[in-house]
């Protein structure tokens, strides 16, 4: 693609383009981070970047980099092509997803399908090999179904998804448009539901389903549960990274982000524009308020109200906890006057 070409493209996109100096019209191959890239590429830097000094090394053909003028000035006299946007980040999302268009362009059944006479099909849909497709199914137009997925009865998918390879979406399952879901994550799985009764457990069957809203993202290995009844929704916008387990019955907002090894108990509200770092952990039934953020390993036990930035374990104010955890190291000589005042 052309440095004119990725110009034209981002003064349309998201990023907000200030302004550009081509220094020679290049054929853009490729895009690769400031140090490691060559002639023919592209790559960004925003301001306060610890890569900067890269700018002195690089050997990009061109950059677009953050409106920013301690940046503007480094790169002022460099034989490279600039483009200066408000939001180099999101720029160089959108040249990523340009120069490196999906590059499954097929439709079509593959012959080792087994779809159920009863299920509809939309148009421009690929379905893969040895993919399954049960009774009563609705997929809508412009679907990627990839091989070895399989897909029970009652599910309605909805627009332009993709479902990578191995994935399973359990019945009752509800997948809007424009959602991706990464392979081996299952959608729809019977929810943890046991009754004790004399020293066993007795079953609670999970007759509901799950809710993805418009465009959410799940990452590989993902379990979300359904209900005993009703329904456990995630909703539009929301990012889920490898490795998160949402229980049954779990309400999730709009535009949330959840990191790695996130665990989310059952019955558990989340609010709007939620962030969840690696390994938090949300006790069942709880409420957390829109706009929450909770840090790495954090406990989340009772209800968070909107806006807290919270740690630790249990969760508290994130202030409270940096305090406490400075103090943690401490406490055995702490301890150790103490018993000494006791004597």
């Amino acid at each position: 693609m052309l440095i004119s070409k990725i110009i034209e493209l981002l003064k349309k996109g998201r990023s907000n383009y200030i302004s550009s100096n081509i220094f020679i019209e290049t054929n853009i191959e490729n895009a690769s981070s400031i140090e490691l890239a060559k002639e023919n590429e592209i790559t960004f830097l925003e301001e306060n970047n610890i890569l900067k000094d890269s700018l002195d090394i690089t050997k990009a053909s061109a950059i677009v980099i953050s409106d920013h003028p301690e940046l503007i000035t480094r790169v002022k006299n460099k034989p490279i092509s600039v483009i200066v946007v408000k939001n180099a980040r999101i720029a160089f999302a959108e040249i990523l997803d340009s120069l490196y268009e999906n590059n499954i362009n097929e439709v079509g059944i593959h012959k080792s399908a087994i779809i159920h006479e009863d299920s509809i099909i939309g148009k421009d849909c690929l379905i893969g090999a040895n993919v399954v497709i049960g009774k009563n199914t609705k997929i809508g137009n412009n679907n990627q179904i990839l091989p070895g997925v399989i897909i029970s009865g009652n599910v309605a998918i909805g627009n332009n998804n993709i479902i990578h390879s191995n994935c399973v979406i359990y019945e009752n399952s509800t997948i809007n448009n424009n959602c991706v879901i990464n392979s081996n994550t299952v959608i729809g799985s019977e929810g943890f539901g046991f009754i004790p009764d004399s020293g066993k457990w007795i079953k609670m069957p999970q007759k509901g389903g799950v809710i993805l809203h418009d465009s959410v993202e799940i990452g590989t290995n993902c379990c979300i549960d359904r209900p005993s009844v009703g329904q456990t929704i995630i909703g539009e916008g929301t990012k889920i990274d490898n490795l998160v387990q949402i229980g049954h019955g779990v309400k999730v907002g709009r535009n949330c982000a959840f990191a790695a090894q996130v665990g989310i108990a059952g019955g558990a509200i989340i609010g709007d524009g939620v962030i969840l770092a690696g390994q938090v952990g949300v006790n069942n039934r709880v409420k957390v308020g829109n706009n929450v953020i909770a840090s790495s390993k954090c406990g989340i036990h009772c209800d968070i109200e909107n806006g807290e930035t919270i740690s630790g374990f249990p969760a508290m104010p994130n202030k409270s906890w940096l305090r406490s955890s400075s103090i943690f190291k401490k406490l055995p000589e702490i301890a150790k006057k103490l018993r000494q005042l006791e004597k």
